[in-house]
């Protein structure tokens, strides 16, 4: 937790960049808020600074209707950390705790629900269950104000138990109903068809902003492009205003993104434009948390850059591509089977083609699959490095979801035939989010880069920007 001088100096500043890393409450009128709100600045002796959104609300304050402290980055500490609060504060927000429960978080975690629940509270102020609530409201909240999908099915989709909680739960922490939630909604919603059992799904797609800190560096898009795998992902429009769609296989069914390149108006709000469609609104959590992590946007490029600025061999690097993110995967069993294929899309697409689950509805654009399991590939025709990557994926030696011990998934990927020092780690980088893996290159060295730590990744990227061999990115 940041200390108490330099959070209220941040809070003075309306300094955006520790949004998300900290919370601001008032104790004189019952509000939290983001560091940046544009409210006037409280005194000092009302202020109580809270690390999540969860541990604010449960010391009884309500969301500031100004600034919507929900709507913020995500703290790039959990990222960061290996330890067991990180791998949970990851699974948490991949949405483990809305459809496995706390005993299916504590089973994933390896560890006692009683120790969990004690090491969450004591670091960030919440346990699983108030920081599993804190965000199924801020999911509820974007359907309710983005659809005109009903209150009960918005209740739902959310991952509330039910519409009293769903009740309850929005007017402790909005100070509103659901119903006058959503009348302060700015613009118009989209359409929503209807229901059917399951929760409705608007026709065209779910809107969403994805906010992050900034500045951006858009040759993500670059990236992607290059490695985007033909059937489940693609590139669309000219530079300066593409926009990256791909397939998502999700706990509840299927779903296809779309992320905009930020224009003018998008970089000075600092956000990227997004479209979920969704065949279960019940996703919705887990899809923006791929999606965040796919393009990096917890980041904190201020502590990169104060990381890396000084280094002589990347101080030009970082001046010249302020923002340049590391980015992660949105299906990180793809990002591993291409790794051990060599990164070629086209070897990707011929097990798509053969493997692959066609899209319900036909083809979108040029998206036709969703990539093909690891149980499938397991009991395929495929090359011997990825039928042992997913065999050990369905045993359980190997395990790539967000709340990974990155050590133990490296170690067993070292132990798969065909996977060397270099393909393990860009896994652990990619695939599990890691902004700590260095892998050496003709510029730099493994001792070179100890003191890039723990921006390592980030520094990678900046050498491999700048190279003109581009073998894997």
């Amino acid at each position: 937790m940041i200390d108490v001088e330099t959070g209220y100096q941040a809070v003075r500043s309306r300094d955006s960049r520790f949004d998300g890393v900290f919370f601001t409450a008032v104790r004189t009128t019952g509000i939290y808020c983001r560091p940046s709100c544009p409210a006037v600045t409280p005194k000092r002796e009302n202020v109580t600074f809270y690390p999540t959104a969860a541990a604010a609300q449960g010391a009884g304050y309500r969301a500031c209707r100004r600034c919507r402290p929900d709507a913020v980055p995500g703290s790039p500490e959990w990222n960061v950390r290996a330890d067991l609060v990180g791998r949970a504060m990851r699974l948490i927000r991949d949405g483990v705790v809305d459809r496995d429960g706390v005993v299916g978080l504590a089973a994933r975690l390896g560890y006692s629900e009683r120790q969990v629940h004690r090491q969450l509270t004591a670091e960030v102020g919440a346990g699983p269950v108030a920081l599993a609530r804190a965000q199924r409201a801020q999911t509820a909240r974007v359907l309710l104000q983005t659809t005109d999908l009903p209150v009960t099915e918005v209740a739902f989709a959310a991952g509330f138990a039910s519409v009293r909680q769903f009740n309850d739960s929005i007017r402790e922490i909005y100070a509103r109903t659901p119903t006058q939630l959503r009348a302060v909604t700015r613009g118009q919603r989209v359409a929503a068809t209807p229901p059917s059992g399951t929760p409705a799904v608007p026709t065209a797609g779910v809107p969403l902003r994805l906010a992050y800190r900034g500045p951006y560096d858009t040759t993500v898009f670059d990236l992607l492009a290059r490695r985007a795998v033909p059937g489940v992902e693609e590139l669309t429009g000219e530079p300066g205003a593409r926009t990256y769609r791909r397939t998502l296989r999700l706990p509840y069914g299927m779903g296809i993104a779309e992320v905009d390149e930020p224009g003018a108006k998008a970089r000075e709000g600092r956000w990227l434009e997004c479209r979920l469609r969704l065949a279960d609104l019940r996703d919705l959590t887990t899809a923006v948390q791929r999606m965040r992590g796919l393009f990096d946007l917890d980041a904190d490029p201020e502590a990169v850059t104060a990381a890396l600025g000084t280094d002589p061999l990347l101080a030009p690097l970082v001046r010249g591509a302020p923002g340049l993110r590391s980015p992660g995967a949105a299906d990180p069993h793809q990002l591993a089977v291409c790794a051990v294929l060599g990164g070629h899309p086209d070897r990707a697409a011929a097990l798509v083609a053969r493997y692959g689950e066609p899209l319900p509805g036909g083809p979108d654009g040029s998206l036709t699959h969703l990539f093909p399991t690891t149980r499938t590939l397991a009991a395929a025709d495929v090359p011997k490095p990825v039928l042992a990557l997913a065999a050990a994926v369905e045993d359980g030696t190997l395990c790539l979801d967000p709340g990974a011990d990155r050590d133990r998934a490296q170690a067993a990927l070292l132990a798969l035939p065909g996977v060397d020092e270099w393909t393990a780690g860009y896994i652990r980088m990619r695939a599990l989010g890691d902004p700590d893996v260095f892998l050496p290159t003709q510029n730099a060295t493994a001792r070179d880069a100890n003191a890039w730590r723990p921006w390592r990744s980030y520094a990678l990227r900046h050498l491999r920007a700048a190279s003109p061999a581009r073998e894997q990115d």
